[in-house]
């Protein structure tokens, strides 16, 4: 491969009268760039980097993909230091992307099976709502030619405060193998300021978030071929609150405020289909969600207080915990797919099996599922090797477990 010269900015030397030493100006910023190293495919960078990867603060680079026979193009991505999970990775979904360098970073691309992907039209970034800074989109990962599917929606997880929907590519795509589902994987706001609003976000704002997802994809899902009158929801650590959330807590949805009258706490989406009462929208969600399958989440707000407002006091807690409102088999079915791992450091079996026991308590049905060996976050996707081995090792069986669980449902 050609190596390109950087060329440094010259060192002028001044000579001060006073004192007649010499100093030299301060040099132009260099970083470090890193190729790692692709499988399945190759990629080009250009400038080509030169042999020691240092490159000047400012350079634009423009990296392009190719995928091997049988495999099509992932991601293309650059990595670098920083972030709640102590590295954050940027990512592009065309076989192009340009790079301005203004940090050390890791530039990769990654590839997957065509399988996986050739049946399916991808649409990234619907946005649903802009309630903040942040547009709230979603993904939507359709069957081609699929008329009338039921749909499967994705809430990632991320401490409430963290990743976006891209982070659940992995499990969208494995959940439309056959088929049978119009997958939809959505974001949602931040807590606090983390996503640079002024004014912090809460808990239930997150929630009225996925209820707005959830109202704009049924108004647009025959657009992808989905039936929006079945929904089964899922969502990964506070992704599994989350879901269990929208599943639970729908009967809530409403426009009488969430705490600003004494005992009333209601959720309005985030997004409402003009000309529909927030009662209609109650009734279309709550009708819809057939089944849930939140993984390795917290289910009672006992357990994440350090994510709740400040001065939330126990009404607020119980208004945002779906274990505090789990309803009888005789007013609503909800089955539950539920899976965690043995080594899951965050999420134990005693946040788990309570809210296990209340669920079969009221007679609803429950598959609950350790896996063995498994630590916390195995449905995430991302382009470094060890969080694709551990969905390769994981998240691809348990995706299929789940999806087998939501045929038994909907089908």
């Amino acid at each position: 491969m050609m190596k390109t010269v950087i060329a440094l900015s010259m060192v002028v030397l001044a000579v001060s009268v006073s004192s007649a030493k010499i100093k030299p100006q301060k040099t132009q910023d260099m970083y470090k760039v890193t190729m790692v190293s692709p499988v399945n495919g190759s990629y080009t960078i250009s400038p080509a980097l030169p042999d020691d990867g240092m490159v000047a603060s400012g350079t634009e680079l423009t990296v392009r993909a190719n995928s091997f026979d049988g495999y099509s193009l992932d991601a293309i991505y650059y990595t670098y230091k920083g972030g709640m999970w102590g590295t954050t990775s940027v990512e592009n979904f065309t076989p192009t992307m340009k790079i301005t360098v203004d940090k050390d970073m890791s530039v990769g691309a990654t590839f997957v099976k065509s399988d996986l992907v050739d049946n399916l039209n991808v649409t990234h970034d619907v946005v649903y709502a802009q309630p903040g800074v942040k547009p709230l989109k979603y993904d939507v990962y359709s069957p081609k030619g699929a008329e009338n599917l039921p749909l499967a929606i994705i809430v990632h997880g991320g401490g409430w405060s963290s990743n976006n929907e891209d982070i659940m590519r992995g499990l969208a795509r494995e959940l439309a193998i056959g088929g049978k589902y119009v997958i939809f994987s959505i974001d949602y706001r931040w807590v606090n300021t983390l996503d640079g609003d002024e004014e912090p976000n809460s808990m239930h704002e997150l929630i009225e978030d996925v209820f707005g997802a959830i109202a704009h994809i049924q108004e647009h899902a025959a657009e992808y071929g989905g039936d929006p009158t079945k929904i089964a929801i899922t969502g990964d650590s506070a992704g599994g609150h989350l879901s269990a959330s929208a599943a639970i807590l729908s009967p809530m949805i409403g426009d009488g405020g969430f705490g600003k009258a004494n005992g009333v706490y209601e959720f309005m989406p985030s997004y409402m289909p003009q000309g529909k009462t927030v009662e209609a929208v109650n009734k279309e969600i709550t009708d819809a969600i057939k089944v849930a399958a939140p993984s390795y989440g917290p289910f009672n707000a006992s357990d994440f207080k350090q994510f709740m407002p400040k001065d939330a006091g126990e009404d607020y807690y119980d208004a945002v915990s779906p274990a505090a409102h789990v309803p009888n088999v005789g007013e609503r079915v909800i089955p539950y797919f539920i899976v965690r791992g043995t080594q899951d450091p965050l999420i134990s079996n005693e946040v788990v099996q309570p809210y296990v026991e209340d669920l079969k308590e009221n007679g609803q049905t429950v598959e609950y599922i350790q896996v063995e060996g498994a630590g916390h976050a195995f449905f995430d996707w991302k382009p470094d090797a060890q969080t694709r081995a551990t969905f390769a090792r994981y998240g691809v069986p348990y995706a299929a477990e789940m999806k087998s669980f939501f045929d038994s449902v909907l089908y």
